[in-house]
């Protein structure tokens, strides 16, 4: 499917102001949420936890039962949702960031 890129614009409009109406709640908790990319002709949104994110034990849950959901329930076209926590983060750092469920991720050395 070709999209015009009138149509092109009015998709990643609307995704910018659903993911900034989305970021304030993930911002409360010392996180946020980023995109990484798009393609508006598949479908393929991806977006990125970070800060305190990236030690919060239901980031996950955030991921999948906040994000893919209401992405995928207010944009009709959105056919698949990926998603990731930043992991560069140090992990101490992160923790004092927010306020959600710190669970430590150890790193293998």
């Amino acid at each position: 499917m070709t999209l015009s890129d009138e149509e092109r614009r009015s998709r990643l409009d609307a995704l910018g102001e659903l993911i900034e109406m989305m970021r304030p709640a993930v911002q409360a908790d010392g996180g946020d949420l980023v995109l990484v990319r798009c393609d508006v002709e598949t479908g393929v949104v991806e977006v990125q936890l970070a800060g305190a994110c990236s030690s919060c034990a239901i980031s996950t849950d955030t991921l999948q039962g906040g994000v893919t959901r209401i992405l995928k329930d207010r944009l009709s076209w959105v056919t698949e949702v990926l998603g990731g926590v930043d992991e560069s983060a140090d992990p101490f750092e992160s923790m004092a960031m927010g306020t959600g469920g710190y669970v430590p991720r150890y790193r293998s050395l």
